[in-house]
Parts: structure tokens; C-alpha cells; sequence
């Protein structure tokens, strides 16, 4: 299956400053393809520093992966390889965090698609996530790692509670925030029509979902579609930077 990607990532109608970083890279033949969105935080330039040093390790990691011979990739398993690039990833932001008194608070989300051979190996610590678009319906394949979603899972609120709750974006994972580092990692069948969609929180705490699906429905590339759903977060009024990432199997 051929794989075409568009990505953008916004300050947002509030921020003043980017936070956020979107990164992608398919092979030469288009059949393979890694995508992540990062969401630093941290206060001074933490947040910044800290999501650019993720996507630039997981790159680094994993771009040499993804351009094995096949018999090589064969030996590599996906799992493992996202894990290493996710704890050198965290192995370098905590040094930083060590050396600078500055970066002390600092840390990031991140959320990584390896995508090849009919299948989507995902792994995600925060709460950026990564949905699947199957006929024109949206499935979300992450679990926030956040405060919010433990109380909804143990029953303490409800969805309509959730705007409400005065700490809703506090995580309880976080990249170069914690050691050892706890990651989420599943794999999904993906087929020729899917996409995939890489998303910060500016964006889903911004949008509602019905309205994505209708974007995603009435544009005709993906490029069309990443420009139309950071305008509905602007329109929206997103307080905080909007990235996504849309991945498309042909």
C-alpha cells in the first residue's frame, strides 16, 4: 500500500509560542512510513526543547529501521524499537532536566505511528493521540494519560463533568518526566482507504470529534484537511498550540 502524509502544527489562537512538533518520514517507495506529534511543557523554553529532543531521537532511532532490507526489518521487532527510541528519547531530556536548573519542570507527550505491511504499531505516552479514519468514522486508538480519564474510567465523573474539572490536563505519563518510563503500545490492521490522524490536545480539547469527520468528509486531500482542522480549532478558539498529522493508505 502507497502512504501519503500532510502535517501542520499551529501556536493557536491563545499561545504565543509553539510548543508542539509534528515529524514524519515515508521510504522512497511510499510503503512504510513513521509519523509521531510531540506536546512539550515545562515553562521558560522547556516545553519547546523538550518535544523537539523527542522527535528528533525517535527520528533518529527509527528512520535507520525503516529503510532495512525487508529481511533485516523481518528481525526488528516494532515493539522494541519504539521502546528503545522512547527511553532514549526520556534518557535525554532527564539528563538535560539534570544539567539545567531552567528545564527542571520541563517534559513532553508523545505519540509515534510506525506504519507498514498492513499494520499500525503505536506507541504514546501523554495525552496527544491517534485516532483511525475508516469510513468516514473516527476511532480513537490511544488512552489519554491524564488525572481526567483515571476518574472517568473509576466512575468519580462523567464526559459532562470534564470541562469542569479544574486539572483536567494534568498527565500521569509524560516523556522525560518520569524513570522508569511507562508507555502504552498496541498494533491495528490497517487497509488501502484508511488514514490515520496524529493529534496534540489543542485540537481535541477544541473540536468536537462529529466536526472532524465532517472536514475529514468534505475535503479532497490531506493537505485540505490538516489546514481546514486547525482553522476550526482557531475558529474554536483553541488556548493551546494544534498540531496534526494525517497519514492516508492508498
Amino acid at each position: 500500500m502507497k502512504m501519503e502524509v500532510a502535517g501542520i502544527s499551529h501556536t493557536g489562537a491563545v499561545r504565543e509560542s509553539n510548543q508542539d512538533v509534528v515529524a514524519w518520514q515515508l521510504t522512497d517507495d511510499g510503503n512504510a512510513a513513521v509519523l509521531l506529534v510531540a506536546d512539550g511543557m515545562g515553562g521558560y523554553q522547556g516545553g519547546e526543547i523538550a518535544s523537539r529532543l523527542a522527535a528528533d531521537t525517535v527520528m533518529e532511532v527509527l528512520i535507520p529501521v525503516l529503510f532495512q532490507s525487508e529481511e533485516a526489518k523481518r528481525e526488528s521487532d516494532p515493539g522494541d524499537c519504539l521502546e528503545t527510541a522512547f527511553a532514549l528519547a526520556n534518557d535525554r531530556i532527564l539528563e538535560r532536566r539534570r544539567t539545567d536548573e531552567r528545564l527542571d519542570k520541563m517534559g513532553t507527550t508523545l505519540v509515534v505511528a510506525w506504519v507498514e505491511n498492513g499494520a499500525a504499531h503505536i506507541t504514546h505516552a501523554g495525552d496527544s493521540r491517534c485516532y483511525l479514519v475508516r469510513d468516514g468514522q473516527l476511532t480513537c486508538l490511544t488512552r489519554d494519560d491524564t488525572v481526567v480519564q483515571n476518574m472517568l474510567e473509576d466512575g468519580s465523573i462523567n464526559e459532562a463533568d470534564v470541562a469542569n474539572v479544574p486539572f483536567r490536563n494534568v498527565l500521569t505519563r509524560a516523556i522525560g518526566a518520569m524513570e522508569p518510563l511507562e508507555l502504552t503500545f498496541c498494533s491495528h490492521p490497517v487497509r488501502r482507504g484508511d488514514s490515520l490522524l496524529l493529534c496534540s490536545d489543542g485540537l481535541t480539547h477544541s473540536v468536537p470529534e462529529a466536526e472532524w469527520e465532517q472536514i475529514l468528509k468534505e475535503c479532497d486531500s490531506r493537505e485540505s484537511a490538516v489546514n481546514a482542522l486547525i482553522e476550526a480549532a482557531l475558529e474554536h478558539q483553541a488556548s493551546d498550540n494544534v498540531s496534526v498529522v494525517l497519514l492516508t493508505l492508498k
